[in-house]
């Protein structure tokens, strides 16, 4: 199991009270960019794009305990950027560790062995880290020859201190599921917690836009990949969310589920989409006219997202909002291989798309759970 049964209850008891009240627009992971600035370029994230004086820009330890009390998710994703550049990272984990919340630090591990002494181990703190597939394509996605292998190595130091480790990987079109099936192996030879898995979006201010997948080729990829499972295989993320990524499900997105608070305020409608601010969180949920995004809506943005980000939290509220959807997540916890026998023949297929090149696997949707999401 990828994720602990502590932190699971503590979802589960928050989601049903959330379903006592009756209240539909309620948060499950808080997004919280502490500033924008990052140590990487990846061809597929915008977060660096933004200019000089922005990317010098952090927010206050005060100012994240303030989004965090005030959105009152249990759980919180720190991406950016790369939140080991922000000079007070040690305060606001702390801070939130104090709170009780469960937080996953989104780093792509390059400053994680220099940094990890600012930090002490518990149930509370994740490092989630920004792996980009097998080394050859972790390298030429983060545009960084050796990247690799200095993530491993962080990985491995925070292993061996007791920490909870899990990695984030983002697929674009073109990955091979071959390739992401022996990546699968060998983060789990690291010894990490679990791992967590996202398309990628197409957000405006990435560097290359011809490689963000369609959702039938979302489909077709993750079917490939996360069928004929490994029983060695663990994910910190709800199974129901890896089945709608499989094209096993549907749901309906609910980007108030993982909003995000950044140097500019509380983002509309959604850590991917830049639609404007708001000041506060309530503000965030009552004024967000939410029937203008997701699949549904006919909004052009939202028409291939499939991210983790806004749908996630969708598999979650189903989990907990019926008793079918809690018989389903347990039948997919125990029957969890998802035998195919046309999906193991197609891994003998060649690529969706022919490069030269490997290529880009990931850049972290939840910087991403992607995050990123956030182990629920």
């Amino acid at each position: 199991m990828g994720v602990p049964i502590s932190q699971m209850w503590t979802v589960a008891t928050y989601v049903l009270k959330q379903k006592l009240a009756r209240r539909k627009h309620y948060p499950l992971v808080l997004m919280l960019e502490p500033l924008f600035r990052c140590n990487l370029a990846c061809a597929g994230c915008g977060k660096i794009q933004y200019p000089p004086h922005i990317l010098k820009k952090n927010l206050s330890p005060e100012q994240c305990f303030q989004a965090v009390e005030e959105c009152g998710a249990p759980m919180v994703s720190i991406p950016g950027g790369e939140p080991l550049l922000h000079p007070q990272i040690k305060e606001i984990v702390e801070g939130l560790v104090e709170r009780k919340k469960y937080i996953y630090l989104c780093t792509n591990a390059l400053l994680l062995k220099e940094k990890i002494d600012l930090f002490k181990p518990s149930k509370y703190l994740t490092f989630s880290v920004h792996m980009d597939g097998q080394k050859e394509h972790h390298d030429f996605s983060v545009c960084r020859e050796g990247g690799y292998d200095i993530a491993i190595e962080g990985v491995k130091e925070a292993v061996k201190r007791g920490f909870r480790v899990t990695t984030n990987t983002t697929l674009f079109e073109g990955a091979d599921a071959v390739s992401v099936r022996k990546f699968f192996d060998e983060m789990m030879t690291l010894g990490v917690e679990g791992m967590m898995l996202s398309p990628g979006y197409s957000y405006d201010k990435a560097p290359d836009q011809q490689h963000f997948l369609g959702r039938a080729k979302t489909r077709k990829l993750f079917s490939k990949i996360l069928s004929n499972r490994k029983k060695t295989w663990r994910f910190n993320q709800s199974v129901l969310f890896l089945e709608f990524l499989m094209g096993k499900r549907h749901y309906k997105c609910t980007p108030w589920g993982m909003p995000t608070y950044n140097i500019f305020g509380w983002q509309k409608p959604c850590y991917l989409l830049q639609d404007g601010y708001a000041d506060t969180f309530k503000e965030l949920t009552d004024a967000t006219e939410w029937h203008n995004y997701g699949t549904e809506s006919g909004n052009p943005k939202c028409a291939n997202c499939m991210v983790h980000s806004g749908y996630e939290a969708s598999a979650v509220d189903e989990t907990f909002g019926s008793i079918t959807g809690m018989f389903a997540t347990v039948r997919s916890m125990i029957f969890n291989s998802h035998p195919n026998k046309a999906a193991l023949e197609a891994l003998d297929e060649p690529g969706d798309a022919p490069h030269s090149a490997p290529v880009p696997l990931t850049v972290s949707a939840a910087k991403p759970a992607e995050r990123e999401t956030a182990g629920v």
